[in-house]
Formats: structure tokens, sequence, C-alpha cells
């Protein structure tokens, strides 16, 4: 089993959040974004990742999920 594009897409929107603070969250400009990266923010709220669309701040289960991203992410590096 392999990662698919889609995924990789929401794996990459997941390391961009600050884990050292719920405070920040993110925002997918949909005239600037590229088209990945707007329909990746889309599929992370509607598995309950995010609190908004177009990024927001990561709901308690996208908190774990984006640490899991981003030791997945520091390991491989």
């Amino acid at each position: 089993m392999t990662f698919t594009k889609d995924q990789i897409d929401e794996l990459n929107l997941l390391t961009l959040f600050d884990l050292h603070s719920t405070q920040q969250g993110i925002k997918v400009h949909g005239h600037s974004a590229d088209l990945d990266a707007v329909d990746a923010a889309k599929r992370l709220y509607e598995k309950g990742l995010t609190t908004q669309k177009d990024g927001g701040y990561l709901t308690q289960l996208g908190i774990e999920a984006a640490e899991h991203a981003q030791r997945v992410l520091a390991i491989l590096k």
C-alpha cells in the first residue's frame, strides 16, 4: 500500500501547522494557493481534522494527525 497523491497533499498541509501553539492556524487562499492545496484543505475539514474548509485550526484529531505527519517527515529527512 502506498500513499495516494491526495493523501500526500493532505500530509503536506498537516506539516504546515505549528504544533507549539493551538492559537495558530493556516489559511489556504483559493486565489493564491494551488488547487491541490485547496482541495486537500477541504478534505481535511471533511475528515474532521480542521475547523474550516480553507484551513483554520486543527481539531484534537487533527493535532494527533499533524504530530504523526511531522514525526514521519522528521524521520525521513
